[in-house]
């Protein structure tokens, strides 16, 4: 699904609105059912420059220490394209299913400084227990590697 030239009323990662869609989700009352969902959420909050959503759905194995977000920065985002799952579906058939393990491959758009730029990377989620949801199961972002 792209989100190219997205409507006022369309939630930034291509949703229906931001309260139908990642609102929830980056407003705590909800938790993403799927690592799709949770990478939907990620984006908004980065277009939202949401610090605080976005360290508490990144892994603590693979948190950075320092900022996620440069306050300086002069970056717009543009939109997000998921990529088809074919391909992701095509890898997972050589790895034994686990339910608690997805990955997703996108494409983000974005300006700095007035130049384009695309971020083309595919997601590895995990599933896990959060101690500070009551040992409550949910996903959080692992890391990514970068496709040619």
């Amino acid at each position: 699904m792209s989100t190219k030239n997205v409507s006022p009323g369309t939630c930034p990662c291509g949703g229906p609105s931001l309260a139908a869609c990642c609102g929830p989700y980056i407003a705590g009352a909800a938790l993403p059912p799927t690592a799709e969902a949770l990478m939907r959420s990620r984006y908004t909050a980065y277009t939202q420059r949401n610090e605080d959503y976005l360290r508490a759905t990144w892994h603590p194995r693979t948190r950075p220490q320092d900022a996620i977000l440069d306050k300086d920065e002069n970056l717009r985002w543009l939109g997000l394209e998921i990529k088809s799952a074919l391909r992701l579906r095509q890898r997972k058939a050589e790895l034994p299913d686990n339910p608690d393990s997805d990955t997703v491959e996108f494409v983000a758009r974005f300006k700095v400084g007035g130049r384009a730029h695309r971020l083309h990377e595919v997601s590895r989620f995990l599933r896990e227990p959060d101690p500070d949801l009551g040992g409550t199961p949910r996903w959080f972002y692992l890391d990514g590697t970068f496709p040619e």
